[in-house]
């Protein structure tokens, strides 16, 4: 399942699209080592057995599927996908042990957050929130009407 961009519904907002969305990235210097769109490639990576099967599956090149396993593996303490070279068969991909339990790891810090964001202060700011932007700051004051 797809968790890239989840919105959230704070509480007391049922059946409410919510203008909230939750994005956690974890950094690892300047780059991105794990974020929604990488834990879904190592989720793909997990159910194709191979980065070019994961990247069709995410409609992605081979080529960006790779760096971005390329990128994960080098800000990890150890690599979290592995990799067996290429036959008639093709090669295959699967995730290691550090690559398992760092997708289970975020994925549970992911939900965390989603519950917590489900609180009253994620209520009060779709309070405070207008339902479309304003065109311009001339419109300021007029009432918030619908497109």
């Amino acid at each position: 399942m797809s968790r890239t961009g989840s919105s959230v519904t704070p509480r007391g907002m049922t059946g409410v699209s919510s203008p909230l969305k939750l994005k956690l990235q974890i950094l690892c210097g300047e780059a991105i080592a794990m974020g929604p769109g990488k834990a879904d490639l190592l989720d793909a990576i997990a159910a194709e057995g191979s980065i070019s099967g994961a990247g069709r599956r995410m409609g992605m090149s081979y080529r960006r599927a790779w760096q971005l396993v390329d990128l994960m593996n080098r800000c990890w303490q150890s690599p979290l996908v592995e990799t067996s070279p290429g036959s008639a068969r093709g090669g295959g991909a699967r995730l290691t042990a550090e690559g398992a339990a760092v997708l289970a790891e975020y994925r549970a810090l992911q939900a965390a957050l989603e519950h917590r964001a489900g609180a009253d202060d994620a209520a009060a700011l779709a309070a405070r929130l207008r339902t479309r932007p304003l065109r311009s700051q001339a419109e300021r004051g007029a009432p918030d009407q619908e497109d």
